[in-house]
């Protein structure tokens, strides 16, 4: 007797291990029959008392009916009404503090019964802090060369260039041609054109598109142009970016820039306080020597941050993370509505991509914060009265509101404890840097 035997290749897909998140706490809750049925005959009351049923006269319902016709939206407002309060309970029985919404899952409820429930939520991780004191950065030295010096005066002397009209030639190079346009992309005929009245062109300029400067070159007052512009795809304003526009040109002026000579009339003009070249030189070299040391300090304290993080290391509350995200993904949003970008554009991006792209840096920062909060214990750093009505000033000034509303407005959707959390961690890390040097 032969026995073939038959060798079978099993492709098995290897499971993924899901990390384990080691703040992941589960408490299993069970409330008291006798509590529920006291809070489940409240709610039959109440409706009893505003239920309209057929058959029934306002206020007469009886109880049996309002149980059996409202079973489910009772049970919705028993689970409402004692699961956040002995949830709370039972986590300060335990002695756990929640830093995330619990979710809430075996969930038993049924007449005459106990109620019970099992809860998963996060705590915060045991923070350490290890080496602070001795966290060294360099603080950078602060030059301020003649050149940028100069470089700002020609600046201030270009911003108060005046104009002179050009009527016996016609457009050269560097000259500014006024002219206004009508735009129209060439991709979607439905589209409305983009008109603009009057704007400046600066011929052969370092912002001029190059096909303005070639067909506006020659021209002269009144005479029309009608061309093409094809955008890159990288292109500056995302309304234009990998856009094909027609543009029609109406050339409606001719124009010569004229740079004011540095003297004491222009001095006299900028500010009442400096009268001279030398004066305005010592006030800009004041300016910029701030703001160097203002940058200075701004990437020191960075870099004082990534050394206490890494020295560090504890895991951090994907709660505390995800809501992190949310903050720059918004910031984010924010500043491409200024750019000029359309919220219809903006509802087409890969919004978990770009989560994702977030994740490191919420997470370096949700990591500092904790840090820095937990340095302010040690150190008993606090945040007066006063420096939080400082800056709820300049919120309010900001927002051209009162002091009043804004401390009403922020107290009310929690905003205010985060405030102060943001000014004592700052008050930390001014501390840390100055101990660094």
């Amino acid at each position: 007797m032969t026995t073939e035997t038959t060798n079978t290749e099993v492709n098995e897909t290897p499971e993924v291990a899901t990390p384990v998140n080691p703040l992941l706490r589960t408490v299993t809750v069970e409330i008291p029959s006798d509590v529920v049925d006291t809070e489940r005959n409240r709610l039959v009351q109440q409706y009893a008392k505003v239920a309209r049923v057929p058959g029934f006269r306002k206020g007469k319902v009886p109880a049996g009916v309002i149980r059996t016709r409202f079973s489910q939206d009772i049970n919705e407002e028993i689970v409402r009404n004692l699961i956040p309060k002995h949830f709370r309970e039972e986590t300060q029985k335990q002695s756990l503090a929640p830093i995330s919404q619990p979710q809430v899952t075996d969930l038993h409820l049924h007449d005459g019964e106990p109620l019970k429930f099992t809860a998963e939520f996060e705590i915060l991780p045991e923070i350490p802090t290890a080496g602070y004191e001795n966290v060294k950065v360099e603080h950078s030295q602060v030059t301020v060369a003649d050149e940028e010096i100069e470089e700002t005066v020609n600046g201030l002397r270009e911003q108060r260039s005046t104009y002179d009209p050009i009527e016996d030639r016609a457009a050269e190079n560097g000259d500014f041609v006024q002219i206004s346009f009508e735009g129209r992309d060439k991709a979607d005929a439905e589209a409305k054109p983009v008109e603009v009245p009057s704007i400046m062109v600066e011929l052969g300029g370092t912002n001029t598109v190059p096909e303005f400067t070639e067909h506006l070159l020659g021209s002269k007052a009144g005479e029309e142009k009608t061309f093409d512009v094809t955008y890159p795809a990288e292109y500056g304003d995302q309304r234009l970016a990998g856009k094909a526009v027609e543009y029609h040109v109406t050339v409606k002026a001719l124009k010569k820039k004229v740079v004011p000579e540095l003297n004491e009339e222009f001095i006299t003009e900028l500010s009442g306080e400096f009268k001279t070249p030398e004066e305005l030189r010592a006030k800009i070299r004041e300016g910029l020597e701030h703001e160097k040391k203002h940058r200075a300090e701004h990437e020191g304290k960075d870099k004082l941050v990534d050394e206490l993080v890494k020295l560090n290391d504890f895991p951090v509350p994907q709660a505390m993370i995800e809501s992190q995200i949310e903050v720059r993904l918004e910031r984010g949003l924010r500043a491409l509505a200024q750019q000029g970008m359309r919220t219809e554009d903006m509802r087409k991006m890969d919004f978990s991509r770009l989560r994702d792209g977030q994740r490191d840096a919420a997470t370096r920062e949700v990591k500092a914060s904790l840090l820095l909060e937990k340095i302010a214990d040690a150190e008993k750093i606090e945040v007066s009265e006063e420096e939080l009505n400082e800056e709820i000033a300049s919120l309010a000034r900001q927002s051209q509101q009162t002091p009043e509303a804004v401390r009403a407005r922020l107290t009310q959707d929690g905003s205010l404890d985060r405030i102060r959390t943001r000014i004592r961690n700052e008050k930390t890390l001014d501390l840390l840097y100055s101990r660094s040097a």
